[in-house]
C-alpha cells in the first residue's frame, strides 16, 4: 500500500459525511466551538516522559471533565499505565457525560503498547447518540475514514434514519481528535509545508520538496517519539475491541467509510469470532495489487465532470479536453505566479487540492467547480483556497486539525515503500495511468522518509467472520471502484454492493437502494443478493 503525501486528508470523505452541503464551497471550519466534543484551538503541544517514552500531548478541557481515571496530572491525555495487564483496562469505570445535541461523551484509557500494557496508556474519547427505538439492537460503531478523521465529530451528522434502535458511537482513534493526538509542526510551518510544490519540475524543486518532507517528519518524531510506533491500524483495531468489551457488546457492529473499511477488514481478520454486522463503504485497497493508483479515481472523476460541464455551456470550455486544459493551465500558471490575497496564498498544489476536494461531493458539487476555477483565473483564489483548507484540516483561525498529522503517522505505519527512488518510479508510472492527477499529485515521499518502520503488514481475508457488506462506487474519486471489487473478493464472507453514481462514499442519502440494503442488513441481518447494483 502506498501513501500519497499530496492527498493529506483526502481519504476522509469529509464532504460526504461531515454534513457539508454539496455544490457549495465547504466551510473551512472543521468543528464548532459550541460543540464541547469538537476539536478546539489549543496551544502547541508539549511533551511528557512516561517511562522511557516521550509522548506528544495536547491539553483538552473536554478530556479533563470526562473524569478519565489516573490522568497524568501534568498533561491531560497522557496516562500512567492503568495496570500490569489488559484486565486492568477491561475493568476501568466507564462514565458518560452529557454533550451537545442529545449526545453523551466518555473517555477511557488504552495501552500504548498492547504487548506491554503496564508501560503507558493513551486516551480514547467516544461520543454516543443513544437509541430512540426499542428493542435496542446494541451499539453501532462508526468511523469516517482518514486515516485520522474524528469519529466523535461524525456522530451528530451521521445518517441514522432507520437505525434508531442502535446506540451510535463514534470514537477518535489514537493519534487524533480528542484522543491522545499527534502534532508535528506549528501552524505557520504547516502552512509552509502545504504550500510546497508537490510536482517538482527541476532538481531544485525536488530538493525543496524532499527537504520539506524531511522537516515535517523530523518534527513528528521530535514531538511524539515512540508514540508513532503505536498508531497503526492494528493498534486501532485492538482499541476498537477494547471499546466493544467496555460497552459490553457481544459482537462488533460497525460502519466505516474509506479508511474505515480498512479498520473493519482488519477487525474481521484479527477478531473474526467477535464480528457482528460490518458495513465497509468506499473500500480502500487491502490487497498487494498496486496496479491502480488512487490518482486514477480522481482522473476518472475529473473526466466525468469535464464531459458534464462541456455539455452545459461550461465557461471552462466546450469539450472535455478544453475543460481539462483550462484547469491545468490555471495550475501551471500558479506554479510560478501564486495568488496572494485574503485568507492566504493559493499555490499550484493548493489549487490542485481545492479541485480534488470538490470532486468528493460528486455530481451535486460539480456546478461549483467552474465557479471556483473561473474566479481563480480572474485573480480571486479564495474559493479554491477554502476548499483546500477544508480538506487539509485548516480552520478559519489558521489552526490545523490533529488529522493533518495523524494521516501520515497512521498511513506510513501501515505502508511499505521502496525509498525515494521508488517514489520517483511510482510517480512516472502514475502519470501514464492518470496523466493529470498522476502528475500534479507528485511523488509520495512521506513514507520513504518516515522515521518509524512499518508495522506488520496484514492482508486480511476475514476467515471465520460473519457475513459483511462492501460498497463501492463506479465514480468514486478517492477509492477507485476496483478496490471494492478486490476487497469483496479477498474477504471470504463479503457481499459487494455497487453504486453507479459519483462521489466518495454512498450510504446516507445518495441512493435509496443502497440505504435500504444497508438498513435491512444492520437491523435484520438480511444479506442482499450478490452483485446488487444501485443508482
Amino acid at each position: 500500500m502506498r501513501l500519497n503525501r499530496s492527498l493529506s486528508l483526502l481519504l476522509a470523505g469529509s464532504l460526504l459525511v461531515s454534513g457539508c452541503t454539496a455544490g457549495t464551497v465547504p466551510s473551512t471550519s472543521v468543528s464548532s466551538s459550541a460543540d464541547p466534543t469538537a476539536s478546539v484551538a489549543s496551544p502547541s503541544p508539549t511533551s511528557t516522559t512516561v517511562g522511557d517514552l516521550q509522548l506528544a500531548t495536547t491539553p483538552s478541557p473536554v478530556v479533563d471533565r470526562l473524569q478519565l481515571p489516573e490522568v497524568n496530572p501534568k498533561v491531560a491525555g497522557v496516562l500512567s499505565g492503568v495496570g500490569p495487564d489488559l484486565n486492568a483496562y477491561l475493568t476501568q469505570p466507564l462514565r458518560w457525560t452529557d454533550c451537545e445535541q442529545g449526545t453523551q461523551c466518555a473517555a477511557v484509557a488504552a495501552p500504548l503498547d498492547y504487548a506491554d500494557p503496564g508501560r503507558a496508556a493513551v486516551t480514547l474519547v467516544m461520543r454516543r447518540k443513544p437509541a430512540t427505538k426499542k428493542p435496542v439492537l446494541g451499539t453501532l460503531f462508526i468511523n469516517p475514514g482518514g486515516p485520522g478523521a474524528s469519529g466523535t465529530e461524525m456522530v451528530s451528522s451521521f445518517a441514522s434514519t432507520g437505525l434508531e434502535a442502535y446506540d451510535i458511537v463514534g470514537w477518535d482513534p489514537r493519534g487524533t481528535g480528542l484522543s491522545t493526538p499527534i502534532r508535528c509542526l506549528s501552524d505557520a510551518d504547516t502552512d509552509a509545508y502545504n504550500e510546497l510544490d508537490l510536482s517538482p519540475d527541476d532538481p531544485a524543486e525536488r530538493a525543496a520538496l524532499l527537504a520539506g518532507v524531511e522537516a515535517f517528519n523530523k518534527g513528528c518524531w521530535q514531538r511524539n517519539g515512540k508514540l508513532l510506533e503505536h498508531v497503526g491500524t492494528i493498534d486501532t483495531v485492538r482499541d476498537l475491541d477494547l471499546l466493544r468489551r467496555l460497552l459490553k457488546q457481544p459482537k462488533l457492529n460497525f460502519l466505516g467509510y474509506s479508511y474505515g473499511t480498512q479498520i473493519g477488514a482488519y477487525y474481521a481478520e484479527l477478531f473474526p469470532e467477535n464480528t457482528g454486522r460490518l458495513v465497509l463503504d468506499a473500500a480502500v485497497n487491502i490487497t498487494t495489487d498496486e496496479s491502480i493508483p488512487q490518482a486514477e479515481g480522481f482522473e476518472l472523476a475529473l473526466t466525468h465532470y469535464a464531459k458534464w460541464c462541456a455539455e452545459r455551456s461550461c465557461p471552462l470550455g466546450g469539450t472535455e479536453t478544453a475543460v481539462k486544459a483550462t484547469i491545468t493551465r490555471l495550475w501551471d500558471r500558479l506554479d510560478s505566479q501564486p495568488l496572494t490575497g485574503t485568507g492566504g496564498t493559493l499555490t499550484q498544489s493548493l489549487a490542485v487540492t481545492g479541485v480534488a476536494a470538490m470532486l468528493y461531493g460528486g455530481s451535486e458539487a460539480w456546478p461549483s467547480i467552474a465557479l471556483l476555477v473561473e474566479s481563480a483565473i480572474n485573480g480571486d483564489g479564495r474559493g479554491l483556497l477554502a476548499a483546500a483548507d477544508f480538506l487539509n484540516g485548516r480552520g478559519d483561525d489558521g489552526g490545523y486539525s490533529p488529522m493533518t498529522y495523524a494521516f501520515p503517522a497512521i498511513g506510513c505505519r501501515d505502508s511499505t515503500d521502496d525509498g525515494v527512488a521508488g517514489a520517483d518510479r511510482d510517480w512516472v508510472a502514475d502519470q501514464k495511468k492518470a496523466p493529470i492527477f498522476g502528475k500534479y499529485f507528485g511523488p509520495s515521499y512521506s513514507c520513504a522518509l518516515w522515521p518509524v518502520r512499518p508495522d506488520v503488514q496484514l492482508h486480511p481475508t476475514g476467515v471465520g467472520a460473519a457475513p459483511l457488506l462492501v460498497i463501492g462506487g463506479l465514480g468514486d474519486n478517492a477509492t477507485p471502484y476496483r478496490y471494492a471489487e478486490w476487497m469483496a473478493k479477498q474477504l471470504t464472507s463479503a457481499t459487494l454492493i455497487t453504486y453507479t453514481g459519483e462521489g466518495h462514499g454512498t450510504f446516507g442519502g445518495k441512493s435509496k437502494c443502497v440505504d435500504d440494503a444497508v438498513i435491512a442488513y444492520l437491523t435484520q441481518g438480511t444479506i442482499p443478493a450478490d452483485g446488487l447494483r444501485c443508482s
